[in-house]
């Protein structure tokens, strides 16, 4: 991974954070996006001890004009990237659909699902063959849950994505990878479900752990979707 170039939006914190901080300590040159400054100053401290991230952009992916300057300081910067992860997402407190509010859904479509177009159509322009496409999707991607309709469609339209991509690429030798994880202890349970039992639940860093090894696969060989689930079942 040395030499390597990786983007990873939601990098300050959660999943984002963990594959970040396992590129950094494989030598990878790390760019890390995220909306919050407090969070993201954190992560810059803690993975410029593994060897600096690179460059830390404030990025909200859901807006075309914030996207485009974070790719131009990746082009100027970098000239290039190897390794994409869409990991940036939201979820909502629990609505059924006839409650859920217009600009509840809206915010978690643009987060989901309309930000991974974005960022992925902005990284194909700097991104040669041998490059690999992580999409962080949720087991919510191919089940559902009462009460998170506008999380379940996200998900549900972002696999479709990550497979219409996936068949784009093959020609061109990039790798796309979906990633279907079960319930992980992230921040998201503040939103998602508050009362969820955590200790039941896997930690960011071993969902990062089989993220990074799909990356390290030689190029001649893929994983098209990980399933990822806690050992304990679904919740």
């Amino acid at each position: 991974m040395s030499g390597k170039v990786a983007l990873v939006t939601g990098g300050n914190r959660g999943i984002g954070l963990a594959v970040s901080r396992r590129l950094a300590q494989l030598g990878c040159a790390v760019v890390i996006a995220g909306r919050d400054l407090k969070t993201l100053a954190k992560a810059e401290k803690e993975l410029s001890r593994l060897g600096g991230p690179g460059l830390t952009c404030v990025c909200d992916v859901r807006q075309p004009d914030s996207v485009d300057s974070m790719f131009r300081a990746i082009r100027y910067q970098f000239g290039r990237l190897d390794i994409l992860f869409n990991n940036a997402g939201i979820a909502h407190p629990n609505y059924s659909v006839a409650t859920m509010p217009l600009p509840v859904w809206k915010d978690v479509m643009e987060t989901n699902l309309s930000s991974m177009f974005l960022v992925t159509q902005a990284a194909l322009a700097v991104m040669k063959r041998g490059g690999t496409i992580v999409n962080n999707l949720s087991i919510a991607a191919n089940r559902v849950f009462s009460g998170s309709a506008a999380y379940n469609a996200s998900k549900h339209g972002a696999l479709g994505l990550t497979n219409t991509l996936r068949e784009e690429l093959r020609p061109k030798g990039i790798r796309v990878i979906g990633v279907l994880a079960g319930a992980t202890d992230t921040d998201i349970w503040k939103t998602l479900w508050p009362a969820a039992l955590r200790r039941k639940m896997m930690s960011a860093e071993t969902v990062a752990e089989a993220i990074v090894n799909a990356i390290l696969l030689p190029n001649d060989a893929t994983v098209e979707n990980i399933e990822i689930l806690p050992s304990a079942g679904t919740l």
